[in-house]
């Protein structure tokens, strides 16, 4: 009895310690959703590509990966925080709800809208309208292309942090009607809509203040709608744009990972 005893203390004692690298260098996951026929995509470097704000989750330590087909838990197993900037092809019904459920479960969302019925079944989740028309500016227009312009009224968040202002061009307007979303950037109250497509303001217009940015949870997670997806687009995300990609990549790694710098 002593000798078998004996042998399975040397057994144990020469057994190799578990290997705790992995889980010590586990690396929180971004998924950007490039499965709903994006043009801009975080591979390619032109202008107008994403490769810029897939570099700031990179540098924050995140794993970056790209998702090249529909939404489905499988894909979402192991992934901490969602990305879809630009979709073109419109998210099934059942898409929107797995990433409701995602969200509940403690993910991170961040959509940016290019066109809006592509979205449209995910913004229903969220308690979230978009307009029918991109916004118009009366104040703060940058050049001479109205739907361009420069957004300052911002409300205390995570993602306006340190911020006075940022760019838009060519945003939607964005209202929660239900749940938890909140405005937390918005035009002037001289914005307007065109209604009837006459390239001005006419009579019958929609002329008041828009949500640019709205945020709120579900269940244990987080979500932020941006009405504009060229933010944080390589030829835009700079200067304000740039400190707001940073903001966004820290809210989601603190949601993900706990409170680290970057």
């Amino acid at each position: 009895m002593k000798s078998i005893l004996y042998i399975i203390l040397i057994a144990l004692f020469l057994a190799p310690a578990p290997d705790l690298t992995d889980a010590a260098e586990a690396k929180p996951v971004v998924l950007f959703d490039q499965g709903h026929g994006q043009a801009f995509v975080i591979e390619e470097s032109g202008d107008l590509q994403l490769s810029g704000l897939a570099g700031l989750f990179r540098e924050a330590g995140f794993e970056v990966k790209a998702g090249r087909q529909s939404i489905t838990p499988e894909l979402l197993s192991g992934v901490d925080c969602l990305i879809i900037s630009g979709p073109f092809r419109p998210f099934t019904n059942e898409e929107a709800g797995t990433i409701r459920n995602f969200i509940e479960r403690g993910g991170c969302v961040s959509v940016m809208i290019h066109i809006t019925h592509t979205v449209i079944s995910l913004l229903n989740e969220f308690g979230v309208v978009s307009t029918n028309g991109p916004v118009n500016e009366v104040e703060n227009v940058i050049g001479i292309e109205r739907k361009d312009f420069t957004v300052n009224r911002l409300d205390p968040h995570p993602l306006t942090k340190g911020l006075s202002r940022f760019s838009v061009y060519g945003s939607w307007g964005l209202q929660p009607q239900s749940g938890t979303g909140k405005v937390i950037a918005r035009t002037s109250s001289k914005s307007w809509i065109d209604l009837n497509r006459d390239g001005k303001l006419s009579p019958g217009d929609a002329a008041q203040e828009f949500g640019v940015v709205i945020a709120g949870s579900l269940g244990r997670g987080e979500f932020a709608v941006f009405g504009d997806d060229a933010i944080f687009q390589n030829r835009f995300l700079k200067d304000e744009n740039l400190l707001l990609g940073k903001n966004l990549v820290k809210w989601m790694l603190e949601k993900s990972s706990g409170p680290l710098s970057i």
